[in-house]
This record gives structure tokens, C-alpha cells and sequence, in this order.
């Protein structure tokens, strides 16, 4: 009396009941995309869209095993734009407009080693925000 074996869909008897991979295949070929770079004192995140802004993949120095102060560093940094490069390159990308934002010191090596790749840019645009007139100062003290 052992255990009935079920069959689901998408599993055969041959692989052991392994699923057999449902999802896409192919992804949408594309020409042009936005590379957006935030780049923070702390952190360094690249995010590669479509020209209308839909995300398509992105990476950061966390996530490739950086940790604490190592994560900010420039080293990081390109190590990001290269990881994001090789995805980019499966995808057909040739041409980027960037768009950096934050004042980190990995803002101009990710995207120096993203285009060391075989990548052209079209343009840069800074979207680091800047206050009109900063807060409010405190109000005199009163003794």
C-alpha cells in the first residue's frame, strides 16, 4: 500500500515530477530604453525601462552580495552596470537615454561601465531633486 502518484499538469513521469518551465520564451525585442541610476551614499540602483517607463529589469549593489559601507563604492557601482549590461544585451538594446538621480560616488562609474559594453547614449539628464528654499528655521529661543 505506498503512496498514489498524482500526475499534475504541467509535470511528466519522465522528468520525476519536475515542472517543466511555463513561463516566456522569448521577450520582446527592443531597440532603444531609459536607464535610470539612483545613485546614494549607501546604495547604487539601476533600473533599465522602456521608453514609455515600463520596468524591464534592474539591479543593485545588495543584490549582487555587497554589504555595509562596501555598497556605496564606485568598485559596486560598475560591477551593477556591467551585470545590467548582460541583461540588457539578451534583450537587443543598442541605444540608452539615462537619467540619474541621487549624489552618490557611483553615478558616473555605472554608467561608464554600462556603455563599455557596446551600449551608445543619447543623452544624460540629471533628476537629482533640488529644494527651492530649503526648511524652515528654528524659531528664537525664548529664555
Amino acid at each position: 500500500m505506498g503512496k498514489k502518484r498524482i500526475v499534475k499538469k504541467g509535470e511528466s513521469e519522465e522528468t520525476g515530477g519536475a515542472k517543466t518551465s511555463g513561463g516566456k520564451v522569448s521577450r520582446k525585442k527592443m531597440e532603444a530604453g531609459i536607464l535610470h541610476v539612483l545613485a546614494t551614499y549607501n546604495n547604487t540602483i539601476l533600473l533599465l525601462t522602456d521608453m514609455k517607463g515600463n520596468a524591464i529589469c534592474s539591479s543593485s549593489s545588495g543584490a549582487l552580495g555587497f554589504r555595509g559601507a562596501k555598497k556605496g563604492t564606485p568598485f559596486a557601482a560598475s560591477k551593477v552596470g556591467e551585470t545590467l549590461a548582460l541583461k540588457a544585451s539578451t534583450l537587443g538594446l543598442k541605444e540608452i537615454e539615462v537619467v540619474v538621480k541621487g549624489v552618490g560616488s557611483g553615478r558616473e562609474s555605472s554608467i561608464r561601465s554600462f556603455t563599455s559594453k557596446g551600449f551608445t547614449i543619447s543623452r544624460i539628464k540629471d533628476a537629482t531633486p533640488m529644494p527651492f528654499n530649503g526648511v524652515k528655521p528654528p524659531k528664537p529661543r525664548r529664555v
